[in-house]
């Protein structure tokens, strides 16, 4: 997945930008986002994590893990996860939001439920 590893999330004004790890979960995401935006309208769930529909089922790499604040997380094939507080579960882990502490991303997502709009991130050019 060189070259393909880093996208943008538009929440508001707001632009994070995430790194994502290598698995055909992360990797179908990413092929979709290269077809054009996709945008996930999301509801807070738990006081832990904003949850929202893909609108598509994606191959699934679930592990037992602890997910972070910051985390980009597959739940259930088909729903985007951004976690701001921790939590362990059966997971697929797609990537994570880099350059913004918790407190900040919280600021960002604010409460209640945001629109989502995820590109892929710009190639640098040297």
């Amino acid at each position: 997945m060189e070259g393909k590893n880093k996208i943008n999330i538009q929440i508001g004004e707001n632009v994070l930008t995430a790194t994502l790890v290598e698995n055909s979960s992360a990797e179908a995401l990413f092929a979709m986002l290269e077809a054009g935006p996709l945008t996930i309208h999301m509801n807070d769930y738990a006081d832990m994590k904003k949850v929202g529909s893909i609108g598509k089922l994606l191959p699934t790499n679930d592990q037992h893990i602890k997910a972070k604040p910051c985390d980009l997380i597959l739940y259930l094939g088909d729903s985007l996860v951004i976690y701001y507080e921790s939590n362990s579960w059966n997971f697929t882990r797609l990537g994570r939001i880099e350059g913004v502490t918790q407190k900040e991303l919280k600021m960002i997502l604010g409460r209640g439920d945001v629109t989502a709009v995820l590109t892929p991130a710009e190639k640098e050019t040297k």
